[in-house]
């Protein structure tokens, strides 16, 4: 399994803010929050594809790890169901004025 060290996952933190692990079976890899862009491209790419979503925001999201997540299927779909996580929505109002 691919570890980070945390010089380097200090270093991450400090260009991305914040930073996570999946991990499935033996391996692992590290994200970031997906770009506002990314997030457009991806959804209109899975409007054709729906695993295309997931995929543009693993590559974007992409910070280190094994491989093999991003190229064998099972291990890809795995990770897939954790991705939408990455996307922290904030509360927000509406008020009428």
């Amino acid at each position: 399994m691919y570890k980070a060290t945390k010089e380097q996952i200090g270093e991450w933190k400090q260009k991305h803010g914040a930073v996570f692990c999946i991990k499935v079976e033996d391996k692992a890899c590290y994200l970031k929050k997906p770009s506002r862009k990314a997030l457009g491209y991806a959804s209109m790419a899975g409007k054709e594809n729906p695993l295309k979503f997931n995929e543009v925001l693993l590559n974007d999201c992409w910070l280190s790890g094994d491989e093999e997540i991003r190229t064998n299927d099972d291990l890809f779909l795995s990770v897939s169901a954790k991705i939408s996580e990455l996307i922290e929505l904030k509360e927000a109002e509406l008020e009428k004025l």
